[in-house]
């Protein structure tokens, strides 16, 4: 199989059409289509159907897509290695990453990793969906207790748990009442099941606040509006100086972030670094 028309029936994939891909990579459009009509002919197989406007794969063309996409990226990193003299890591690494974790640490880790590892060049996009890495072109992704996937491995590297606070002024609700409650997304009536030190307790809340995002959440439970289930990472401070009080712990909480790259592929010299190496283990054997 000529590798050259095979990377450029990939590139073309992966933009969706001729034109796009001609100027994301400066090459002739005339020459990428030549490319890809020799590729089907020696396949002899229709990779794309070809509308008079939209380009789009056939099934063995998806199929070939999935399978060659990511040894190819693998194969141009190998090369870029061996021309570097070494296995010291360099290139761009793109990592998305959950929003509340960006929020908090994100920029941190990714100022020491600039400055310990100055040949990398690290793009971090921050996003809660579960993005797609092969067809999006990421190398890691972080994600919070993550489904298991047979494509992904990797390591969990964060536990956490959720816990229900408020403030001092805030009194608890009798056994038949709600307490008023900040809450992240649906603003509907809603039971919190916690442990607390005297054993378990269902606690009522009627939330008076509906926020997107855990900090605004934090912010408003501080100013005594009501309680909240946060993660005990976000409040730990709050709770230590006691701005807020520990109500209990929400049961069955536990939360785990993973750092996960796809299972099909080499691992980078760029993921080999302290914190991401393959001594991990299957997501799916770890769940």
């Amino acid at each position: 199989m000529d590798l050259v028309a095979l990377a450029d029936f990939n590139l073309v994939a992966r933009h969706g059409g001729f034109g796009k891909a001609s100027q994301a990579s400066g090459r002739p459009k005339a020459t990428l289509s030549r490319r890809v009509t020799e590729l089907e002919a020696a396949l002899q197989l229709r990779l794309f159907e070809r509308g008079s406007r939209n380009l789009k794969l056939t099934e063995e063309g998806r199929a070939l897509h999935e399978r060659t996409a990511a040894l190819l990226t693998e194969l141009d990193e190998t090369a870029a290695t061996i021309a570097a003299g070494g296995d010291k890591p360099r290139g761009r690494l793109r990592i998305s990453a959950p929003l509340l974790f960006s929020q908090t640490a994100m920029g941190r880790i990714a100022a020491r990793f600039a400055i310990k590892y100055p040949d990398v060049r690290l793009e971090v996009t921050t996003e809660d969906r579960a993005v797609d890495m092969i067809e999006e072109g990421y190398d890691l992704v972080i994600r919070v207790n993550p489904d298991p996937d047979e494509s992904l491995v990797g390591r969990a590297f964060l536990h956490d748990r959720l816990v229900v606070v408020a403030s001092p002024d805030l009194a608890h609700p009798a056994p038949d009442l709600s307490a008023p409650g900040v809450v992240r997304g649906l603003g509907n009536r809603q039971t919190w099941n916690v442990l607390t030190s005297e054993g378990p307790r269902t606690i009522g809340i009627q939330p008076i606040l509906a926020l997107s995002s855990l900090i605004m959440v934090r912010d408003a439970v501080r100013t005594g509006v009501g309680a909240a289930r946060m993660p005990i990472s976000l409040v730990s401070h709050d709770l230590a100086d006691g701005t807020l009080l520990h109500w209990g712990d929400i049961q069955g909480s536990e939360i785990a972030l993973w750092a996960l790259y796809p299972s099909r592929r080499l691992l980078s010299a760029r993921i080999c670094l302290p914190g991401f190496s393959k001594a991990g283990f299957s997501q799916r054997n770890a769940r």
